[in-house]
């Protein structure tokens, strides 16, 4: 028998199809629906029909969508599956280095059975976490997860629920955690069918995306449970370690208990039902700490945060652009603010903002913030896709990874950096709609054409090329340059793992001093000492006691008894003897 409930509080009627059956359900308390069926169970398709409309629509919980986010729902039973590292604890994030992936384009096949067949390469990375881009239903086959509509289905493309229980379970295995990322600010334009079951919109609010989600007006206590479950439902039944919460500067909540503290709340209940911690790590450009403390000390309580200020900041740096949020950024020492406070705007005016920015840190560790060169917005939000190799060549994108994984954060990757993959990571879409098509093409490409750039020359986002040309090659792999770019990238976190100091997530342990005219910086971290020299030609940079150089992006190095000679646009790395 199975059990069949939705939510539907305004509805006068609901009918129940399953398998070309039609049954009345019963109404419940709090605006549910409910009806069971002895026939029905796993694999088992159905529908709802809304009053007298003949339209029969997907289950806004459906875990299982094999017909795409137009097509009927299945019922998928997430317990038939057999886990068999069902042991695995997280470690946590202070000895974490996160990787970020996307699906569809980590491997040819852009399948979840397919990412099996590359975690031996993870494993032997040393990453200790995965974070994969949103896996829930969107239209279409192509796209990166961000306009899904049926939040509770994995995606039929990349092989549907039971290869993604597959898949986490082999991370597991691996000693891998795995992460999964969540967008809770809006739905995407295209098969969203929830507005017709409950008032899960806030039209009075709008985000760059959409209308937001309802989170603190009428029937927002039904909305707020259908998105808390959805994060129960991943951590319990994927066994995902943790989540990804996308852009929670958007989220539209000015209740009393806000919608963060209550899930919060909500991973903690579950996290002592089942034994297992759960990490819980969002995005957001408010320079707000307030997120990432503690509830008990008055904050939201998110785990930790990306950290975008130390991205702008060494980004700037090394590329010389200017454009957009950049414009804020440039200086050494900004990138020395960051090393050190985490927030380079926290209570400075922007002027890209027009306003004032953030709050100062105060009494935070180091990680509940992640440090990254890139990522899928800051490599896919470009124009044409280009990595930081591309952009500010591998002389530079070799010091960015130094940075990065000996930097106080949590360090996070994204796929393809460890070996400079020469493919760029575009944005796509596969939209049904003719309109929608043209208005996403013309208005992404017009939005991120660079200056002096053709808008019409800029990557179609509904080209299927466009998310092809974005599939990493791992055939580059025996290729010098990325091979020797890989190498560093291993030795770095090789030396990250043996060196405690460069785990050490006290704020105040960390040393940072540079020199604007002369262009570089020295950042100490206990008995390890960083130098980088942004400048283009070598200079001897004073060495304080005797040290040795354990690692060097160019082997020119020279050590004398009292000065390193570093060559232009290189970084070294010395321990005390």
């Amino acid at each position: 028998m199975q059990e069949f409930s939705v939510w539907a509080p305004d509805a006068k009627k609901v009918t129940l199809e399953v398998e070309g059956t039609r049954v009345a359900m019963e109404q419940a308390q709090h605006g549910w629906w409910l009806a069971s069926v002895e026939s029905a169970g796993h694999g088992t398709n159905y529908g709802f029909l809304l009053n007298d409309d003949e339209k029969i629509y997907p289950d806004p919980r459906s875990g299982w969508q094999p017909d795409g986010v137009h097509g009927l729902s299945r019922v998928y039973d997430p317990a038939q599956f057999k886990w068999t590292a069902d042991d695995f604890k997280a470690p946590p994030l202070s000895d974490a280095i996160i990787y970020e992936l996307h699906i569809g384009t980590f491997t040819p096949e852009g399948t979840f059975d397919a990412a099996i067949g590359k975690l031996d390469y993870l494993r032997d990375l040393g990453v200790t976490h995965v974070e994969i881009m949103p896996v829930n239903s969107f239209e279409g086959t192509r796209g990166w997860g961000y306009d899904g509509v049926t939040l509770y289905a994995p995606h039929q493309a990349y092989g549907g629920p039971e290869a993604l229980q597959r898949l986490v379970d082999a991370l597991h295995a691996h000693g891998l955690a795995a992460m999964v990322d969540v967008v809770y600010n809006h739905f995407g334009p295209a098969g969203n069918y929830a507005p017709q079951f409950g008032p899960y919109m806030d039209p009075k609010h709008s985000t760059p995306w959409s209308s937001a989600i309802n989170l603190e007006d009428a029937g927002s206590t039904g909305v707020r449970r259908f998105l808390i479950d959805n994060s129960l439902h991943w951590l319990r039944d994927y066994h995902f370690d943790g989540l990804r919460l996308d852009a929670v500067h958007s989220l539209v909540d000015r209740s009393a208990l806000h919608f963060l503290e209550q899930l919060r709340e909500s991973v903690d209940k579950l996290s002592a039902e089942t034994g297992r911690p759960y990490t819980l790590v969002a995005e957001s450009d408010a320079n707000d700490p307030r997120l990432v403390t503690p509830i008990d000390g008055s904050g939201l309580g998110m785990d930790a945060q990306w950290s975008d200020d130390f991205h702008h900041a060494l980004f700037a740096l090394l590329t010389g652009e200017r454009g957009g949020y950049y414009a804020d950024f440039g200086s050494l020492k900004q990138l020395a603010k960051a090393l050190t406070c985490v927030f380079v705007y926290d209570g400075q005016f922007s002027e890209y903002r027009g306003r004032v920015q953030g709050r100062p840190v105060v009494g935070l560790r180091a990680d509940k913030f992640l440090g990254y060169i890139q990522n899928h917005d800051q490599i896919g939000n470009r124009a044409f896709g280009g990595r930081i190799g591309q952009v500010a060549g591998l002389r530079k994108a070799k010091m960015a990874a130094a940075i990065v994984l000996t930097a106080p954060f949590v360090p996070m990757l994204f796929e393809g950096e460890e070996f400079a993959a020469s493919t760029p990571f575009q944005y796509f879409t596969d939209f049904t709609d003719e309109e929608l098509r043209k208005a996403v093409s013309e208005g992404r490409r017009q939005e991120h054409a660079p200056p002096g750039v053709d808008w019409q020359d800029v990557p179609d986002p509904e080209d299927p090329q466009t998310m092809e040309r974005s599939k990493l090659r791992w055939d580059e792999l025996k290729e010098p340059e990325h091979a020797e770019m890989l190498a560093w990238y291993r030795a770095l976190i090789k030396l990250r793992r043996e060196r405690g100091e460069l785990r050490d997530t006290e704020l105040s342990h960390i040393y940072v001093s540079c020199d604007e005219e002369q262009r570089w910086l020295r950042m100490v971290r206990g008995l390890t000492t960083v130098l980088v020299n942004f400048g283009k030609d070598a200079q001897s940079l004073e060495m304080l006691g005797p040290k040795r150089v354990v690692l060097a992006s160019d082997s020119a190095v020279e050590l004398t008894d009292n000065a390193v000679r570093v060559p232009g646009e290189s970084v070294a790395i010395l321990v005390a003897e």
